[in-house]
């Protein structure tokens, strides 16, 4: 009596899901017996395109853990992990690309060229030259200069020298010591 229960909640369930759950359900299924089909001694060996078959599965349909038989549902999910492993390890993988030696010799001549020019300007002139480089690297084959390329007080005071005096001249003191302008 039991398992006739069971048997008529199953196929109520059956009825009422959608036909993607079904389709997806069905591949499984289907895939399965064509890998036990495919051996037909000893012990289940499983390929890489049976393995990816089952990790898309399980990111497409999560409760397709329910109706592999084949292999155990937590191997399907260590493949999966295995996966995102290995795709963040390609990601991050060390190391930059190569700079070319004309493009580090460019950098160090516009650097020169242009003392006031900081790294995001010559950033921007590469780009508008084509040249596709982080801001980071240009900033990092930059020549570095131990002053910096701003002028000083003593360059300001010998260049405005004779405006100084100029207006120094108006300023007469006076007896009392007051200050007139003329």
């Amino acid at each position: 009596m039991l398992a006739l229960l069971s048997t008529w909640v199953s196929w109520v369930a059956w009825r009422f899901r959608s036909r993607a759950e079904l389709e997806l359900e069905l591949i499984a299924l289907r895939h399965q017996v064509a890998v036990l089909n495919r051996e037909q001694s000893g012990r289940l060996r499983l390929c890489s395109i049976d393995r990816m078959l089952w990790v898309w599965l399980y990111q497409v349909w999560p409760r397709c853990l329910k109706a592999i038989l084949v292999v155990k549902p937590a191997t399907v999910v260590q493949w999966h992990r295995q996966g995102f492993r290995l795709y963040w390890l390609w990601r991050s993988r060390p190391g930059r690309r190569p700079i070319g030696r004309e493009t580090r010799k460019l950098i160090r001549e516009m650097c020169f060229a242009n003392p006031l020019w900081g790294a995001p300007r010559i950033h921007g002139e590469l780009l508008k030259l084509g040249i596709k480089i982080s801001q980071a690297t240009v900033a990092k084959y930059m020549v570095r200069r131990p002053q910096s390329p701003s002028p000083t007080w003593r360059s300001f005071l010998r260049t405005e020298t004779l405006g100084i005096a100029a207006i120094d001249m108006f300023i007469v003191p006076s007896a009392t010591f007051r200050l007139r302008c003329s």
